[in-house]
């Protein structure tokens, strides 16, 4: 979806600028909001994509208005609400009011070495060979939808060259909206600053993104 989070190109929101010596975390909030992100995550209720959704939902105003771990708790709360985990009462109440899903599993403090090295993997295998090589000239699509995509928008119909043949992986854009991880091959695909840019652009410039097969056309 084009929605407040997809800011390569926009205008007018200054430079990135790295915080130096950036701490981990800036408040002790923030440790309770990952930890309770990745518990209510371990519930298996929801994808890593569906939530990535989510937090593409929150109204743009308070997107970007809001912190790193202000965006994911908002989201949870989404997350939590849709699931029948938690309603918008319970969560104004800071308490239970009816009884609440059950989750699949439950991280205990014991697990969680465990599961945070093991990670999420998103490969998966597919029965078909790649369309593309490396070296071909592919051309993005031109879409806008209002589902989940990992397309963004200053890379959409767009001509490029194949890099790297990554491998195959779980489709977000499906896997978001419950409709499985129908895996697809993914191409690493450079374009030059011009391409993307236009007139003025910084001719040494290339930018690179990771693009799942239906995104592309054969140029």
């Amino acid at each position: 979806m084009n929605g407040p989070h997809d800011l390569g190109g926009q205008m007018g929101f200054g430079p990135v600028a790295p915080e130096q010596n950036e701490p981990v975390f800036h408040a002790e909030w923030e440790k309770l909001a990952l930890g309770i992100t990745l518990s209510c995550g371990a519930f298996g209720a929801w994808t890593l994509d569906e939530s990535r959704h989510a937090r593409e939902n929150i109204p743009p105003a308070q997107y970007l208005g809001a912190s790193y771990y202000e965006i994911w708790i908002r989201a949870l709360e989404t997350l939590l609400e849709r699931h029948g985990f938690a309603s918008d009462e319970e969560i104004s109440a800071g308490h239970k009011l009816q009884e609440p899903a059950k989750p699949k599993r439950v991280l205990t403090a014991d697990m969680v070495p465990g599961v945070l090295a093991r990670g999420g993997p998103c490969d998966r295998p597919v029965d078909t060979e790649p369309r593309f090589a490396v070296g071909d000239r592919v051309r993005t699509r031109n879409f806008n939808p209002v589902t989940h995509t990992r397309l963004p928008r200053y890379a959409r119909e767009k001509t490029g060259v194949v890099e790297a043949v990554q491998g195959s992986f779980v489709f977000a854009d499906d896997n978001a909206h419950g409709h499985g991880e129908n895996p697809q091959w993914v191409y690493t695909v450079v374009f030059d600053g011009g391409e993307i840019w236009g007139e003025g652009a910084d001719p040494t410039l290339t930018v690179s993104i990771d693009a799942w097969e239906s995104y592309l056309e054969r140029v």
